[in-house]
């Protein structure tokens, strides 16, 4: 069983035919409206992957919160820990450029307001083994009643660390499992690295110092992951991305499910870094998330 403790938001999506320089107007190409928010998309992720479910957060009162739950609701996850409160949704103004490229502005609303209470109530429902997956959405308290929730009742940990906060450092070093893209990765190994050769003996030092299970993002160049002593490298398949809105949501909710199934890990990398991939093919976040079927297939 995967709990999913974090944001849910509605995504408000505008395509051109380029990102804007600061301070200049552009025009679009299409708009569409989406649920997204980091929480929620890792959840839809997790179940399309084939994992049972259970998501806890928070939405608004307005007529985004019924729209940003749908797709949530169609999968079959458990959203009764996703509390309705007085004011707006979280919403997310997303503009992809041609190149498939994104700009995000991320409001956070209802998400603001999980709290530490609600994240203890959370964990309170797991059970030793289960697993635990968090990101930086919602606040800090909550991610760090979460953690420590999880530590004690033996429930392993996955911590996304986007969007990055000054409290990224702390609570990183809390979960078991820490998931980061190039940018948050060299926050957390104090150096940013320019090459695949670079990025392994950062992983490795880090890995060594801290003895956590540890995977960093790379797009095209793949992902590379560190655990009980050794290190690794997998491919990204080739593709022509269309929208890499949620793709890293894509390949953490995936990797959650595939070692809650007891997958070999390596092998629940791959499967994830595929399903991740996949997700760049389609507009919008979760619209865009893959079937299990359809990542299998790919495999």
């Amino acid at each position: 069983m995967i709990t999913v403790i974090g944001s849910v938001n509605m995504d408000l999506i505008a395509t051109t035919d380029r990102l804007p320089e600061p301070g200049e107007t552009v025009t679009g190409t299409d708009f569409a409206t989406a649920p997204g928010g980091k929480g929620a998309n890792q959840a839809l992720a997790a179940r399309r992957a084939g994992a049972d479910v259970r998501m806890a957060g928070a939405v608004g009162s307005d007529a985004f919160a019924t729209e940003a739950l749908a797709l949530l609701e169609e999968a079959g996850a458990d959203l009764g820990l996703v509390r309705h409160l007085p004011g707006p949704t979280g919403t997310a103004l997303i503009l992809v450029g041609g190149d498939g490229e994104n700009m995000i502005a991320v409001i956070p609303a209802a998400n603001g307001k999980v709290t530490a209470r609600d994240a203890e109530q959370a964990v309170a429902r797991m059970a030793a083994g289960d697993t635990l997956l968090l990101q930086m959405e919602v606040p800090e308290e909550a991610v760090a009643a979460a953690l420590a929730a999880a530590q004690a009742k033996s429930v392993t940990s996955i911590l996304n660390i986007a969007p990055l906060s000054d409290a990224v450092d702390r609570l990183a070093a809390q979960a078991d499992i820490v998931i980061a893209n190039e940018t948050e990765f060299a926050r957390l190994s104090g150096r940013k690295v320019e090459t695949v050769a670079e990025a392994t003996t950062e992983l490795a030092a880090l890995h060594d110092k801290t003895g956590q299970c540890l995977i960093v993002t790379l797009g095209g160049d793949g992902v590379l992951w560190a655990r009980d002593g050794a290190t690794g490298h997998v491919a990204s398949i080739r593709i022509t991305p269309v929208d890499t809105v949620g793709a890293g949501d894509t390949f953490c909710g995936y990797l959650a499910q595939g070692l809650d199934a007891g997958m070999e890990f390596e092998g629940a990398v791959r499967r994830a870094a595929v399903a991740g991939a996949l997700a760049c093919l389609k507009h919008g976040a979760q619209p865009a998330i893959p079937l299990a079927a359809d990542v299998d297939a790919r495999l």
